[in-house]
C-alpha cells in the first residue's frame, strides 16, 4: 500500500509540474477553454502537492529531532508532537489520493419531477427546486432555469435547472449534489386537505454532470426529433410572443430535453443539445458502471413513494436520509438551503466507501 501511495504521489507531482509549465506558456492563454481546463486541473492537484510538501517537511523535522534528542534532551519533548503531525498529514494525504469521482469538479443539470400525489407532489417538487436554488446561492453558484412546467397551484410538474460554479475547486457542484438523485418522499398536510390529515406523496430528482467539455458523444441528426413551440411560464414580456422554445427527442433512448428560457430559438437549441450530450454521456457511464457492478447504487428513475432515498416529515420538522440513517430535526432550515450537514454526512459515507475499495 505504501509503495502504491508513493507511486501515486510521484504521478501527481509530475502532472502538477507539467501543468505549471503549461500555465507559464503564453500560447496556452490564446485558447480560453484549454487554459481554463489546465487551470482547473492545476487547482485540483494543488492541495495534494501542498500536503505532500508539508508531510516531507514534518518528516525531516522529526528525523532531526530524534537525532538531536540523543545529545540534548530538550529535543526529545518535540518528538511526540512531530510524530502526531506526521501521522495526521500522512492520513490526510492518503485521503486526498483516494479514488475520486472523475466528475467531482463538474457542473450539473438537475431535474425535479412530480410523482404520486397530484398537486401536492407538484408543490413539493417546487419546494425541492427552491431548496437547491437557495443552497446554490449560499455557495455563490449560478442557477439557470432551463425549462419548467407548472401546475395549477404553482407547483412544478417538472423543472430543469443548470447549476454552475465559478471556481476551479476539485469539489464542484457535482461533488456536493450528486447524491440527490432519487425519490424524495414528503409527509405533511396538503393545502388541498380540508380535514387536516397528513398525506404522503413523492417527487423525483435526477442529477447528472455537465462537464465544461462534454466528451465526444455521437449524436446522429436522424435520431433526433426537434419541435419548436411558444414559450410559457415565467420569463417577462418576451414570453408567448415567438416560437422560440425547443424540444429535442432522442429517439433511440427516448430522452427528451426542452429549453425555453434563452432569448432565441437558436440559443435554446444549442443549450438543449449541450444538455442532451451530457445526458447521453451520463447514461453511457451509468450503463458501464452497472455492467461492472451489479449492486451499484443508482438513481431511481420511477417516482414511486415506496422506494425513496429521503423523507421530509413536516409535522415533526424532521428530515431522514435512508441510505446512511441520517436524521435531523431542522427540516425548515434544510428547505431554506442549509444542506451542508446532510451533504457532509453523505460525502463522508461515500469517502469511506472509496477508501474501502482502494
Amino acid at each position: 500500500m505504501a509503495q502504491q501511495a508513493a507511486m501515486a504521489v510521484d504521478t501527481v507531482l509530475a502532472e502538477h509540474a507539467d501543468l505549471e509549465r503549461q500555465l507559464s506558456d503564453p500560447d496556452l492563454h490564446g485558447d480560453a477553454a484549454n487554459a481554463r481546463r489546465v487551470g482547473r486541473r492545476f487547482a485540483q492537484l494543488a492541495p495534494i502537492v501542498a500536503t505532500y510538501r508539508r508531510l516531507e517537511t514534518a518528516r525531516g523535522d522529526l528525523e532531526a529531532a530524534r537525532e538531536l534528542a540523543a545529545e540534548d534532551t530538550s529535543f526529545a519533548a518535540e518528538v511526540p508532537e512531530l510524530e502526531a503531525r506526521v501521522a495526521e498529514l500522512d492520513a490526510h494525504l492518503t485521503d486526498l489520493l483516494a479514488p475520486r469521482d472523475p466528475h467531482d469538479a463538474d457542473d450539473i443539470v438537475l431535474e425535479v419531477k412530480s410523482g404520486e400525489g397530484g398537486e401536492e407532489s407538484a408543490l413539493f417538487a417546487a419546494d425541492l427546486a427552491r431548496m437547491y436554488i437557495r443552497y446554490a446561492e449560499r455557495h455563490g453558484w449560478t442557477v439557470t432555469v432551463l425549462d419548467e412546467t407548472t401546475s395549477d397551484l404553482g407547483g412544478y410538474k417538472d423543472a430543469t435547472l443548470s447549476i454552475r460554479s465559478k471556481g476551479d475547486s476539485a469539489d464542484g457542484v457535482w461533488a456536493r449534489l450528486k447524491f440527490e438523485g432519487g425519490v424524495h418522499r414528503v409527509q405533511r398536510v396538503p393545502v388541498t386537505e380540508s380535514q387536516g390529515r397528513v398525506h404522503t406523496s413523492a417527487a423525483g430528482v435526477l442529477v447528472y454532470p455537465e462537464p465544461e467539455e462534454v466528451e465526444q458523444v455521437a449524436i446522429d441528426e436522424s435520431d433526433l426529433r426537434i419541435d419548436v413551440y411558444r414559450s410559457s411560464g415565467k420569463g417577462g414580456q418576451g414570453v408567448n410572443t415567438t416560437d422560440s422554445a425547443v424540444r429535442i427527442t432522442h429517439l433511440p433512448t427516448n430522452i427528451v430535453v426542452t429549453c425555453q428560457n434563452e432569448r432565441s430559438q437558436l440559443q435554446n437549441k444549442a443549450r438543449a443539445m449541450q444538455v442532451l450530450a451530457a445526458r447521453l454521456q451520463a447514461l453511457a457511464e451509468e450503463q458501464a458502471q452497472a455492467d461492472a457492478s451489479a449492486d451499484r447504487a443508482s438513481q431511481i428513475r420511477t417516482v414511486d413513494r415506496s422506494e425513496r432515498i429521503r423523507t421530509y416529515n413536516f409535522p415533526e420538522n424532521r428530515i431522514a436520509d435512508h441510505r446512511i440513517n441520517f436524521k435531523a430535526h431542522n427540516l425548515d432550515q434544510v428547505l431554506d438551503g442549509d444542506m451542508d450537514a446532510l451533504l457532509d454526512a453523505l460525502g463522508e459515507a461515500d469517502k469511506q466507501a472509496r477508501l474501502a475499495q482502494a
